[in-house]
């Protein structure tokens, strides 16, 4: 289905300059580079804030699920490395979009879930890949998740949408497989499918765990993946992200 019969495509609401700026250009290249298959829009909520969970596969998805959801009228904030806000212009560009700066392995690792947790609280979009990096199956499916995004679900108890996408790996595949470069033709199609929150209810009073953190966390990307095995047209093979 395309964005234009998506009920949730709004008009963007409360965006910044600078968001917007970058919403227009990067809109106006996927319309003439890409197709676009676009569903569930409906499951994003309208009000207060939330969490997204995608599928990590290529270093380009960013942009397909980030149009995705900059149209629902809630633009994401993402984990990025903390080192690329030390880059000129592009630094610049991250801060003034709301992006969330992750220092791994420091005293100061744990500042980028306090600053997820307030967004949510304040009713913006934190977009999360649980696999905390690109996927390394040969096929594509998601691997193991790490429990940041279930911890930061049971935290602040808000929705967790999963969200599956594909087609941005063919215009620039993981770690260049096969010494691919970016290639835009054939004209790929970008899918982006929204699907139900992820029921974490029960999980919310059992603390914070690692049995509870890993059953949420198994839950969120089984919902991901059951949303890739419906756009691919196949099952994820046993074994794989287990």
């Amino acid at each position: 289905m395309d964005e234009n019969t998506d009920p949730q495509n709004a008009s963007p609401g409360r965006i910044g300059v600078t968001y917007r700026l970058i919403a227009v250009v990067v809109r106006a290249a996927s319309r003439v580079l890409a197709r676009r298959e676009w569903r569930g829009g409906h499951h994003l909520p309208v009000a207060g804030g939330y969490l997204t969970v995608i599928n990590h596969n290529s270093y380009v998805d960013a942009l397909a699920y980030g149009h995705f959801q900059y149209s629902s009228g809630k633009p994401p904030h993402f984990f990025v490395k903390a080192s690329l806000f030390k880059v000129p212009v592009l630094g610049a560009v991250l801060r003034a979009t709301g992006q969330i700066p992750v220092e791994r392995r420091s005293s100061r690792a744990a500042d980028s879930l306090r600053a997820a947790y307030e967004a949510v609280r304040r009713g913006e979009c934190v977009a999360i890949y649980p696999e905390g990096t690109l996927t390394r199956d040969p096929d594509l499916w998601p691997g193991q998740p790490k429990t940041g995004a279930a911890r930061l679900a049971l935290m602040t108890r808000a929705p967790v949408i999963p969200v599956a996408q594909w087609g941005a790996h063919e215009i620039a595949p993981p770690y260049a497989r096969g010494g691919r470069r970016v290639r835009f033709r054939p004209r790929p199609t970008l899918v982006v499918h929204a699907g139900p929150p992820v029921d974490l209810s029960d999980l919310f009073d059992a603390g914070l765990t690692v049995p509870v953190l890993r059953e949420a966390s198994n839950r969120i990307m089984d919902a991901i993946v059951a949303l890739l095995e419906e756009i691919r047209g196949e099952q994820r093979p046993p074994g794989n992200g287990t």
